[in-house]
């Protein structure tokens, strides 16, 4: 059975995430990346910060406001494994029917609004829409796996690339 539904949200911005990336940005967060990054909530939410600092990594959650969405295929071909055709659920691209990017970071310090954090795969600017902490018990699982990456034939050249880290190819 199917349904249309005629149900939108709006969300509004709880504040903006700050880095070097202008122009260009990691495909995922690069812990160890050079710069300032930070996120800068708006003065109003401080308060939702209280004992955000008693954890070590945060999942931000933020629109990706400056991907230009290309037609919404369901079918896509991953930058570091251009020769596999994967449905775009299954991928973490930012061409995404809803763009919403979602990164974890490392808490490096907290001042009133301001989060100062590891680096993040995001423009500088970009809207944030919520923070969660990232709580070991839940979050890391066992069992997780690499999916269709495992099929690719070279494990160790993908790891730099689902790791943002950069390298000649």
């Amino acid at each position: 059975m199917s349904f249309l539904s005629k149900s939108y949200h709006v969300y509004q911005s709880i504040g903006v995430i700050r880095t070097p990336y202008k122009d260009s940005a990691p495909y995922q967060p690069v812990q160890t990346d050079e710069g300032d990054f930070k996120l800068v909530l708006h003065p109003q939410y401080t308060e939702g910060l209280h004992l955000l600092n008693t954890f070590n990594y945060i999942y931000v959650i933020y629109a990706l406001d400056k991907i230009v969405v290309k037609a919404n295929r369901m079918l896509i071909n991953p930058p570091w494994a251009p020769d596999m055709s994967i449905g775009v659920f299954s991928s973490r691209s930012p061409n995404r029917i809803n763009p919403i990017g979602i990164s974890i970071v490392k808490i490096k310090q907290i001042k009133q609004n301001i989060i100062y954090t590891s680096g993040i795969d995001a423009f500088d600017g970009t809207p944030i829409l919520d923070i969660k902490p990232y709580i070991d018990l839940l979050d890391a699982k066992k069992d997780a796996n690499f999916g269709w990456v495992n099929q690719t034939g070279d494990e160790n050249h993908l790891a730099l690339h689902i790791k943002g880290i950069p390298h000649k190819h």
